[in-house]
């Protein structure tokens, strides 16, 4: 008895890793996953290995992740995966006050992101 097995999201040859509560802005967080989009998985490490933003080694342990679930969970060959998808979006936002001049306050928002790297499978042309 127990409960039946949930159908897979996606297709057979994708696999997908997701990174929650990331400390920048989804704008700023855009910018880096743009990068990556389309491209090798390799070549994606590479420039996320070189990026000179803060985010990008945050980044480049998601499609880590990404990668190593497709190699282990669903048999996929790590030579031939490309980033089929990244995207970004909203977290919590903390609200911060700080105080200014004649006894007024300015909000500060501290906003978060998630980010979900889907790696897919593609047949290598001859």
């Amino acid at each position: 008895m127990g409960k039946s097995r949930r159908e897979r999201a996606l297709p057979e040859n994708e696999a997908k890793a997701v990174t929650r509560l990331m400390r920048v802005s989804p704008q700023k967080l855009n910018l880096v996953a743009q990068l990556i989009r389309g491209k090798k998985v390799e070549t994606a490490l590479a420039e996320l290995t070189f990026s000179r933003r803060r985010i990008a080694h945050e980044v480049k342990k998601t499609l880590q992740s990404a990668i190593a679930n497709a190699e282990n969970n669903h048999d996929l060959d790590v030579d031939s995966l490309v980033v089929s998808q990244a995207f970004v979006g909203k977290n919590l936002v903390m609200k911060r006050w700080k105080p200014r001049a004649r006894g007024r306050v300015g909000r500060i928002m501290k906003p978060f992101s998630q980010l979900t790297v889907v790696v897919k499978q593609v047949e290598e042309t001859a």
